[in-house]
């Protein structure tokens, strides 16, 4: 892969001879045992979707060359003075993205739906015939608090990973409210999502009216399903009226247009990073900013151009960078996962995969969803291995300013099985939290989870944390655990500074993990969270928890943290903490 001198025509079996896009890596027919391998130097946008091998044969991502390792980035640049237009007295935004109509994919005016729902929404559907194409009608007594707990289903369609979509329809409602978007998911277990739109631009309301939503297919399938989410949208008692009409490809008239929420805006590598608000009227700050997905513009709040005083503006957006759902056999080595607004790694289902000497950047901040009191909720992690996931190996990587957690497996499923996860000798900075585990309900499973020889420093000192409604700077972030729970090892680590908690731990647990030989520091925050308790000092932590009997709270004196050295020096007890007399923390600073 070369990002500057390939060409997607090429048979991409030589330097001088290689492919060029993401999008040509990611519709490659790869074989088990195959190495793709990415020019150093070189940056990709969007999100790489690995092919699985085999276990005698992984696939493998990596790079080749010299220089710095190669970027896949999850952000889109605006670093160009007409990117931005002044739209008011120091407000600035990005332009606004418009779509033409290509062919034609689908005609909707026919097409049954169907419904589901949970959680105590309550819906009626029927099909009503009608000369203008059939209206489903919606008679809602509750929708719910959250998004999937209304769910439209709609016709079956293959989609190819970068196509733009619109979706055309008619629609009226006896309550208004402002349509949540449109999108493309599997129609089965592990429901993977291939593509979503943001909301309509206005409102559905007692009149009879026409939409257009447009929407980019984020991964490629041969059989999706036309899918809505109206739980916790549809107002109680509405009579909501919908009648698709066509679905068309669609044209952008930007070639990268903001196609997904921007978590986060970072201005020259992390000089400085947006702070996220949610509407026009709450950019009162430099650099608040407010993301508009029916539009897909972004509103800037600054005294001058953004790039009058950045040469850098990096939009980061809400996809994972890395897509890897369902995927196992795959080894990713020496990769730099920079930029992205929900996971740098991501996705369920998977097993036995390598993620080696890999550096993670300004991930996360993504809406996710709008809690039922208004609240908005953001995330994204660096690393996160979702319900199934077994035999995977995290290792030598480096990690730094994290929206979430550093690290993290977790689930909520009742077959959620996590197994045989090692997480080791990585170096962790800046995140909200370094290592996030939770699992439930009781039939779910946990085994053998290992966080090693890790050095993890300043838990809450990121680019996030004074911009999150729940502040929770946290090294271990132990939620809710109600899971079939055994051999969770937390041993031989550096804990260095933390805003709140060293550790922090909610209900359900059964079995605590094993936690000993590990140096822990702070001069802020509490030591632990144990359970609604608030346990201050060291001391009493291991008094009321019965853990870390052998580990010691003590300055790991690094070389020089001011500049970056998290080197122990010559006499830190790092040195000697391990029961042979061994170091803790990643080897790699040694």
């Amino acid at each position: 892969m070369d990002s500057e001198a390939g060409r997607d025509d090429w048979e991409g079996l030589a330097a001088d001879r290689a492919w060029q896009s993401l999008a040509r890596v990611n519709s490659a027919e790869l074989a088990p045992g195959d190495t793709v391998r990415f020019k150093r130097g070189g940056a990709w946008r969007g999100s790489l979707v690995p092919i699985s091998g085999s276990e005698a044969a992984p696939v493998t991502y990596t790079s080749y060359g010299d220089g710095p390792k190669p970027l896949i980035l999850g952000s889109l640049s605006r670093n160009r003075t007409e990117d931005w237009v002044r739209v008011g007295e120091n407000l600035w935004a990005t332009l606004p993205q418009e779509y033409r109509r290509g062919a034609k994919i689908l005609d909707l005016r026919g097409g049954a739906w169907r419904h589901h729902q949970e959680a105590g929404a309550r819906i009626g559907l029927r099909h009503v015939e009608d000369p203008d194409g059939t209206i489903v009608r919606i008679a809602c007594e509750s929708s719910g608090t959250a998004s999937n707990h209304v769910q439209l289903w709609g016709p079956e369609l293959a989609v190819e990973q970068g196509d733009w979509l619109l979706l055309t329809f008619r629609a009226r409602s006896s309550k208004a409210f402002r349509f949540p978007g449109v999108g493309v998911l599997q129609g089965s277990s592990p429901w993977t999502r291939y593509a979503r739109s943001g909301p309509a631009e206005r409102s559905v309301d007692a009149q009879w009216n026409t939409f257009e939503v447009a929407f980019q297919v984020a991964q490629s399938a041969d059989s999706g399903r036309l899918h809505i989410n109206l739980g916790g949208v549809l107002p109680a008692d509405a009579v909501f009226e919908f009648q698709p009409q066509s679905l068309h490809a669609a044209i952008p008239t930007i070639a990268d247009p903001l196609s997904a929420d921007v978590g986060n805006i970072i201005f020259d590598g992390g000089a400085v990073c947006g702070w996220k608000k949610w509407s026009v009227e709450e950019l009162i700050h430099p650099y608040d900013y407010y993301y508009d997905a029916a539009t897909q513009r972004v509103f800037l709040y600054g005294e001058a151009a953004p790039t009058s005083r950045h040469q850098s503006i990096e939009l980061a957006l809400g996809r994972h960078v890395i897509n890897q759902g369902g995927a196992h056999h795959v080894v990713y080595d020496g990769l730099a996962v920079m930029y992205g607004a929900a996971h740098g790694f991501g996705g369920a289902n998977t097993h036995n995969l390598v993620i080696r000497n890999c550096d993670l950047g300004y991930i996360g901040g993504a809406h996710q969803f709008t809690r039922a009191d208004g609240q908005p909720v953001r995330y994204g992690n660096a690393i996160e291995f979702w319900n199934g996931a077994r035999d995977h190996l995290v290792e030598n990587c480096r990690i730094w300013e994290v929206y979430d957690a550093a690290l993290t497996n977790q689930g909520r499923s009742p077959d959620s099985k996590q197994i045989n996860i090692t997480y080791r000798n990585n170096l962790i900075l800046n995140s909200e939290y370094s290592f996030e585990y939770w699992n439930h309900p009781e039939t779910a499973m946990t085994r053998n989870i290992r966080f090693v020889n890790n050095t993890c420093i300043g838990a809450g000192r990121g680019w996030a944390h004074q911009q999150r409604p729940d502040p929770n700077g946290s090294h271990l972030m132990f939620y809710s655990n109600t899971a079939d729970t055994a051999g969770i090892e937390i041993r031989y680590n550096i804990f260095y500074d933390h805003t709140d908690w060293g550790s922090r731990y909610s209900s359900g647990w059964q079995v605590l993990p094993e936690m000993d030989f590990n140096l822990w520091y702070s001069q802020t925050g509490v030591m632990a969270y144990w359970f609604r308790d608030k346990l201050d000092t060291f001391d009493e932590y291991r008094r009321v928890t019965g853990l870390d009997t052998h580990s010691q709270f003590a300055d790991p004196q690094f070389v020089d943290p001011a500049a970056g050295d998290y080197r122990p020096s010559s006499d830190s007890p790092a040195r000697k903490l391990r029961p042979d007399g061994g170091p803790v923390g990643a080897p790699s600073l040694w």
